[in-house]
């Protein structure tokens, strides 16, 4: 007679047992409810919310230059549509930014080479810390952030601001 699994289970001093109990649903009864105090909105003081990641930054309408670093869209959003509904073109003037309004028009000037170019805000990010402005490929080039740089130092100056939504 073969040999089989519950057989050596059983011979190297195994059992294997089941059990199974069927008890009416009317023996069962539920835990009883615990009323709990109604939720509050949590209220958020102003320092939280301005250390909160995920929160989106302020629109900032002023018209202030700002300073800091400018990256370049990768190549693969070509073609993909942006934050205002256009299509990302690689060859074009297009800039993504946290703060600025879509639709803006700026000049972001590069400050070690003093190349300068006009863009149009048209999406929203750059999404990396540290970093105000993310160019097409095209415009990087022209203020002399090259490929394999990829980062450079800027400021970005609005040239004019779209009108409010009403």
């Amino acid at each position: 007679m073969g040999s089989t699994t519950l057989d050596k289970w059983l011979g190297a001093g195994m059992v294997c047992a089941a059990v199974l109990v069927a008890v009416p649903a009317s023996a069962i009864t539920p835990a009883p409810r615990v009323a709990t105090p109604a939720r509050q909105a949590p209220v958020a003081s102003p320092a939280a919310s301005a250390t909160h990641r995920s929160a989106r930054p302020a629109v900032d309408r002023s018209g202030h230059r700002r300073v800091g670093k400018a990256s370049v869209y990768a190549r693969k959003f070509d073609g993909r549509t942006m934050a205002d509904g256009t299509t990302m073109d690689a060859q074009g003037d297009s800039a993504a930014s946290k703060t600025l309004p879509l639709g803006t028009v700026a000049k972001v000037t590069n400050l070690q080479t003093g190349q300068s170019a006009v863009v149009t805000v048209r999406d929203r990010g750059p999404h990396v810390a540290g970093r105000i402005v993310d160019l097409s490929p095209a415009t990087a080039q022209q203020v002399g952030i090259g490929h394999r740089q990829g980062v450079a130092r800027v400021a970005v100056t609005p040239i004019s601001l779209p009108p409010r939504d009403r």
